[in-house]
């Protein structure tokens, strides 16, 4: 019939309106839009307010066509839901209207085209009149929720976000602005803003109406304004239209692939790092793998040539430290052996989960042929040749390093005194020093990889898995690592406080209470002098050391205090006779790999001790220069400088620094560091596409961990142990009592407290270099690493069963 239009044919705005135009093309997309139908002018008297009495009596059959009752009652002007003006909530809508009510509503809509409001609207904006409105009915929906979407920001102009609002029930309230919704800011990558508590949307509710904005807008090509509704669990587009603030221009695409992971790096950087840390880590890095790819007889033009690649080993992601993994892949490739052994050289990059071909085929050399295999030939043979040349001078490079270790920290012994300018040649030359020639704690640690997993691999191959069995025991109670010494300390210091009347209540007192107590508080006083620069997240500068705060070491030692002494367990020398009975000459070579990869291992853990007494130092020298800066005016506590990045701190000392409005600077990070502690951490493996600063954040809960009564990960240390699981995340406050398992995500030196209390340890990330693995297996406790979600799969209280040479973790009956 002339005037009413159904919505299959409502495509023409300047009859139907631009409403009514959008929804049918909406529905010829696909798109799930309730069923509607339009009044033209025609359908009225002299194209006015009133219906015409043929219009009238075909709409119960038309109603009937939509389905039940009741209706929404819209208007759709011509110039309604324009890129210029939209019109929003200039015309009246009428809800929910029985099918009797409908000529009345239309009358009413049609006539709020003639309100004086909607003529200071177009004339403001310049809009011609386009007369009364076309009128929409369409079905009701019984909303659950609903509200409007943003397939863009409309207030920061940024494209690449979404903005939802939501209400409960119907939305008209919000669409007036009587209400504020619940918003929601949603990436392509999740949820980056919500609300807290959320109440009317889930996030994957807010993650499918940002999606339905965003195919909105790829429907008619430009960012959309829509509204939508939820009945039960079905959503309902109900209007798009274009938005009309000026949004910020759409970025040049940027599809380049970038992978971050954080499975190897966490354990040294787990969770927040404040920005002092992340650039002094990052400088670090830099300064160090430059020196150690020269030392393999990289050229300096190529080192130069891929300045970028070493300036970015690290990155920050809302908070975390991670490593990118393009370019350790590039540095890798630029080893003379990529060419030659390219899957190989990809393993010694010991990530979790391998490089997508994407990259690496994009990053990787093509494999050496011809004269260039013979090029490649020689400069992995003068590699090789300068890392037996390393390996033979080892102990002297070790020796050097350790005596210019003593050197700096000697000559750095006096930071309370000093003023900045002290203070920042004090840093230099830690600089110069050290990280300019770390050259022991490299070569050893490249030698330990090597001959830990060729040594590792020739008993595999020689004795299959017994011999894989004794590489461990080899590794066992070789003496000498110093990681382990603290645990010892700690077990006699809890038996001389345990035998000493009334020094139990002392602990826990303070150190202040000891004075009476001599004994222990010298036995104290001489671990803080030897370990009180460690503690959790020890490579952290803003933790603090046990020089500065003993309290974990007074409660670790109390723990041990109410834990009867354990029976040493005897170990027996390692038999390799019965290992090879009739084969000396493997007997002979596996021996000798095996034992110089055990003093490789015991040399890297000790090396890791004198980097944080390194790190320690630098603590110390940057609280310094925190406290002259909050002397003098710059920063309102000293502690704020942790805020701050090296450069931005040398900068102020030295002259260099691109800005002076410190506090600015710390204000903003601490309230970035703020926001990234209320979110869900991101997860371990991060692929992203374009620049790295572009990433945002998901705000999405992790999902419930796979049940299960048995799980496997790596077995580190062996034995066999059942007991209650003790789920610990700060091991400043929690201390496990007797018999009890060790779980926790990961572990730092700092944990060793809690290790010689351990009967034994499941971690979530590490390897068999980790420090997890390499202390328990010098204590003899059973250890396995790699058990994803441990600490959500394992609840504290429950009875397990840990195999630490199998590597399983079994759920037992209580």
């Amino acid at each position: 019939m002339k005037g009413l239009i159904p919505a299959k044919r409502a495509q023409e705005p300047q009859e139907v309106g631009g409403k009514a135009a959008a929804l049918s093309r909406l529905m010829a997309a696909g798109f799930d839009v309730p069923a509607f139908l339009v009044l033209t002018d025609d359908a009225f008297a002299d194209h006015g307010t009133n219906l015409l009495d043929p219009v009238t009596g075909a709409l119960p059959d038309a109603l009937a066509a939509l389905g039940p009752g009741p209706y929404a009652v819209r208007s759709s002007a011509r110039a309604e839901d324009g890129a210029e003006a939209s019109h929003a909530g200039q015309f009246d809508t009428v809800l929910n209207v029985p099918a009797e009510g409908i000529a009345a509503a239309a009358a009413q809509v049609r006539a709020s085209g003639e309100a004086e409001h909607v003529a200071r609207y177009r004339a403001d904006r310049g809009v011609a009149d386009s007369g009364l409105p076309a009128v929409l009915v369409q079905r009701m929906i019984a909303a659950r929720t609903a509200g409007v979407g943003f397939s863009a920001d409309p207030v920061s102009g940024q494209r690449d976000l979404c903005v939802v609002s939501a209400v409960q029930g119907l939305a008209d309230a919000l669409v007036s602005g009587e209400v504020d919704g619940e918003s929601w800011t949603v990436s392509p990558d999740g949820v980056v803003d919500a609300p807290d508590p959320p109440e009317v949307l889930t996030s994957e509710e807010a993650a499918e109406v940002a999606d339905l904005a965003r195919r909105a807008e790829a429907a008619f090509g430009v960012p959309q304004d829509i509204e939508w509704a939820y009945e039960g669990a079905r959503l309902h587009l109900l209007q798009s239209r274009p938005i009309t603030t000026d949004l910020r221009p759409a970025p040049t695409p940027d599809v380049a692939l970038v992978v971050l992971d954080n499975s190897n790096i966490v354990e040294s950087y787990p969770g927040l790092v404040s920005p002092l840390t992340y650039s002094f880590a990052a400088y670090c890095y830099k300064r160090v793998y430059r020196a150690f790819v020269r030392m393999l007889g990289l050229r300096e033009a190529q080192i130069a040539d891929n300045a970028a690649v070493f300036d970015n080993l690290l990155t920050r992601i809302d908070g975390r430290v991670y490593y990118n993994l393009g370019n350790w892949y590039r540095a890798l490739a630029l080893l003379p052996a990529f060419s030659l052994n390219r899957g190989y050289m990809e393993t010694m990059m010991g990530v979790d989960a391998p490089l997508p071909s994407e990259l690496t085929d994009r990053l990787a050399p093509e494999p050496a042929r011809g004269w260039q295999k013979g090029v490649a030939l020689l400069g992995l043979g003068r590699v090789a040749g300068g890392l037996v040349f390393e390996a033979m001078r080892l102990g002297r490079t070790r020796r050097h390093f350790l005596a210019r270790l003593q050197s700096a920290l000697d000559e750095g012994a006096d930071t309370d005194s000093a003023n900045l300018t002290q203070l920042a040649a004090m840093y230099r030359r830690i600089e110069g020093r050290l990280l300019d020639r770390w050259d022991a704690p490299l070569v050893n640690d490249f030698l330990c990889m090597m001959g830990f997993g060729a040594s590792r691999a020739v008993l595999k191959r020689w004795a299959g898995e017994a011999g894989e069995a004794f590489h461990n025991d080899v590794m066992i109670g070789q003496g000498g690592i110093v990681s382990a010494e603290p645990a010892r300390r700690i077990a006699a210091m809890g038996r001389m406080a345990r035998e000493t009347l009334g020094a139990q209540g002392a602990l826990a007192q303070g150190r202040a209470a000891l004075n009476g107590y001599p004994e222990l508080e010298a036995a104290i006083a001489a671990y803080l002098d030897d370990f009180g620069d460690r503690c959790t997240e020890e490579l952290k500068l803003e933790s603090l050391p046990l020089s500065e705060d003993p309290w974990p070491l007074l409660a670790a030692i109390a723990s041990a205090a109410r834990r009867p002494d354990a029976p040493q367990a005897s170990r027996s020398a390692p038999d390799w006779q019965a290992l090879f009975p009739r084969q000396p000459v493997r007997r002979t070579v596996a021996r000798a790999l095996t034992g110089w990869a055990a003093a490789r291992v015991r040399d890297r853990e000790n090396l890791r001790f004198e980097r944080t007494r390194i790190f320690a130092l630098a603590r110390r020298c940057f609280l310094a220069m925190g406290r002259e800066l909050h002397a003098r005016g710059l920063l309102d506590a000293p502690r704020d400088v942790l805020f701050l990045t090296v450069q931005e701190v040398m900068g102020t000392v030295e002259g260099n620094a691109p800005g002076d409005d410190l506090r600015a600077l710390v204000a903003m990070r601490q309230a970035e560091m703020t926001a990234s502690a209320a979110r869900q951490p991101p997860p371990e493996r991060i692929e992203l596409r374009g620049a790295v600063g572009l990433y945002r954040p998901a705000q999405t809960v992790p999902p419930d961990p796979a049940g299960g009564d048995s799980r496997t990960g790596t077995g580190c240390s062996r034995g066999m142990v059942t007991g209650l699981a003790r789920v610990v995340r700060d091991p400043r406050r929690e201390m496990l009592e007797p018999g009890e398992i060790l779980v926790a995500s990961n572990t730092d030196p700092g944990w060793i407290a809690l290790f010689a209390g351990a009967a034994a340890i499941v971690v979530e990330r590490g390897s068999l270099l980790s420090h997890s693995a390499i202390v328990s297996r010098e204590m003899g406790i059973p250890c396995v690493v790699g058990i994803r979600d441990a600490t959500r799969w394992l609840q504290t209280g429950d009875l397990i069963e840990v195999d630490g040479g199998t590597g399983e973790v079994r759920k037992r009956d209580g």
